[in-house]
């Protein structure tokens, strides 16, 4: 069992980060052309990475079925994402789960577009559980009344989803910023699709729509191993499933009457003043 890598109060996994690129992450520069995707983690990231890879190319398949996930939007919190970052010329797609606060401050004063990916906490909670708890790189929670506690707490991967989804709402008002959510996603891809393409300027036709469907399915990507990191199961864990269930309300066939009231409260009290239309779980 491992501990966590702590830096400035957030908790990171010990595995691929080092402290002093954190230290200096102010250093990374983004560029106006540049394309981010954001998110707090288990909220549906790599599914908008392929979507936004499979945009990119108007639905060919042949990058995304050829070169690893993280290495086409690499995490630039990670020390290999971000070598590769800041060693690629040209507009990037890059990622990221870190909070606003230790965000490359180059980014509020440009133009690159950010897509903020936001789900279900609750949803979140689960599948962290079932990830975390097979990790060797973060610290293993031994049940999932111990990571419900955790979660509630901030005492996970990254710290608290209230305040890393609080403080990224706060933007959402800036013409570059796009929030989608998991659920939207779910309940309409194509929709979602389409409203990410006029996000990113990319006008595709109804054919070309059709294989960004396709190829950036729940299915498809469980199949491709350029996204379901296999490639990397040794280095990460034994058995790890990245791609479980991908479905929506799953946590509740896990959490009891009690934990869904506790997380209720917390979830009003630290979310209290957004609209509610910003949270579709609801």
């Amino acid at each position: 069992m491992s501990d966590y890598l702590w830096f400035e109060g957030i908790p990171f996994p010990t595995l691929g980060y080092k402290r002093e690129i954190l230290e200096n992450f102010d250093k990374f520069v983004i560029r106006d052309e540049d394309t981010v995707i954001l998110s707090y983690p288990k909220s549906g990231t790599n599914w908008m990475i392929e979507i936004v890879c499979l945009i990119q190319n108007k639905g060919n398949s042949k990058w995304i079925q050829s070169v690893p996930i993280w290495e086409r939007s690499p995490w630039i919190e990670i020390q290999y994402g971000y070598e590769l970052s800041i060693n690629r010329e040209g507009p990037r797609l890059i990622s990221s789960h870190l909070p606003i606060h230790l965000f490359p401050k180059s980014f509020f004063s440009s133009k690159a577009k950010v897509i903020f990916v936001v789900r279900n906490p609750r949803d979140v909670l689960v599948s962290g559980y079932f990830f975390f708890h097979k990790t060797n790189n973060t610290k293993n929670p031994e049940s999932f009344g111990t990571y419900f506690e955790w979660f509630l707490k901030g005492n996970v991967v990254y710290g608290s989803w209230f305040e890393h989804t609080r403080d990224w709402l706060s933007m959402r008002e800036r013409k570059n910023f796009l929030l989608v959510s998991y659920e939207e996603m779910k309940k309409d891809t194509r929709k979602t699709i389409e409203k990410i393409c006029d996000f990113l300027g990319k006008k595709l036709e109804t054919e070309e729509l059709d294989l960004v469907l396709k190829h950036s399915s729940f299915q498809a990507m469980k199949e491709n191993n350029m996204s379901n990191y296999s490639l990397l199961q040794d280095r990460i864990a034994h058995d790890l499933k990245l791609l479980r269930k991908g479905m929506t309300g799953d946590w509740k066939n896990y959490f009891t009457v009690a934990q869904a009231e506790a997380f209720d409260k917390v979830f009003q009290e630290k979310m209290n003043g957004f609209p509610p239309e910003l949270f579709p779980w609801q």
